[in-house]
């Protein structure tokens, strides 16, 4: 499975894989409707940054889930 295509579909499977690894309770606030795909790239780099660190401090984790909140809607 390639995710380089920014599809509606490769967004929501990005945006949830990063919601499980940040292990977001309120899933409301990762919905992949609220996140343009114009901003892919930049949701896809966070992407592949939280998969090649692996475990995550807290404060990382704040850290990530800011800077979605940046990119929604």
């Amino acid at each position: 499975m390639s995710l380089n295509e920014p599809t509606e579909e490769n967004l929501k499977i990005i945006i949830d894989e990063i919601a499980a690894r940040l292990q977001v309770v309120n899933r409301s606030i990762m919905d992949p409707k609220d996140y343009n795909l114009s901003k892919y790239d930049e949701i896809k780099s966070l992407y592949d940054l939280i998969k090649q660190k692996g475990h995550l401090s807290v404060a990382e984790t704040q850290a990530f889930i800011q800077e979605l909140a940046t990119m929604r809607k």
